[in-house]
C-alpha cells in the first residue's frame, strides 16, 4: 500500500518541476506580493500566476495547462505521444537524456494519463491529470495555491 502512495507522490515531485521552463529553479517559499520581482515569481507553479497576485487560481492553472498542451503537441494532432510529452529541446543548455529511472517514471506517468490505453494522451486526459495535481497542491481547498502550499502538500504526502 505504501508503494502505491509513493509512486503518485514521486511523479508529482517530478511533474511540478517539469512544468518549469528550462533553466528555471525552484520558486521562493514565500508568497510574492504585488510589485515584487516578476522574475522570481515566474518560476515553477508561479509561472501560471498571470495576474501576478502571488497565487495561482484554478482558472490561471487551467489556462496554463491548455497552453502547455498546445506547446507539447508539436504535430498539432490534438493528442500527445510519449515522445512529444517528454521531448527535450536539443538546443537547451541543460538538455540531457533521462536516466533509466527517469525514463521509467516518465513511461509510468504517461501510462497513468493515457486512461483509454490507446497510446496517446488527449487534452481531456491531460487536463484530468493536471486537475489532480492542482487539487493536491491546493491544501486548503480554496481554489488557489502557491509555491509554499504546494510544497506543504508534497511534504505531507511523503
Amino acid at each position: 500500500m505504501m508503494k502505491l502512495l509513493l509512486l503518485p507522490t514521486a511523479l508529482l515531485l517530478t511533474a511540478v518541476p517539469a512544468m518549469a521552463a528550462p533553466g528555471d529553479s525552484a520558486a521562493p517559499a514565500a508568497r510574492p506580493t504585488q510589485g515584487s520581482d516578476p522574475a522570481r515569481s515566474n518560476r515553477g507553479i508561479m509561472r501560471y500566476d498571470t495576474n501576478r497576485d502571488g497565487v495561482v487560481d484554478h482558472a490561471e492553472w487551467t489556462a496554463g495547462q491548455d497552453a502547455r498542451f498546445k506547446r507539447l503537441d508539436t504535430n498539432g494532432d490534438g493528442k500527445l505521444n510519449q515522445e512529444e510529452m517528454f521531448a527535450r529541446s536539443p538546443g537547451a543548455p541543460d538538455s540531457v537524456l533521462p536516466t533509466d529511472r527517469q525514463a521509467q517514471r516518465q513511461s509510468a506517468y504517461f501510462q497513468r494519463l493515457d486512461t483509454d490505453k490507446d497510446g496517446s494522451v488527449t487534452f481531456a486526459e491531460f487536463l484530468a491529470g493536471s486537475e489532480r495535481n492542482f487539487a493536491r497542491c491546493d491544501v486548503n481547498k480554496d481554489g488557489r495555491t502557491d509555491t509554499a502550499e504546494c510544497r506543504q502538500a508534497l511534504q505531507r504526502n511523503r
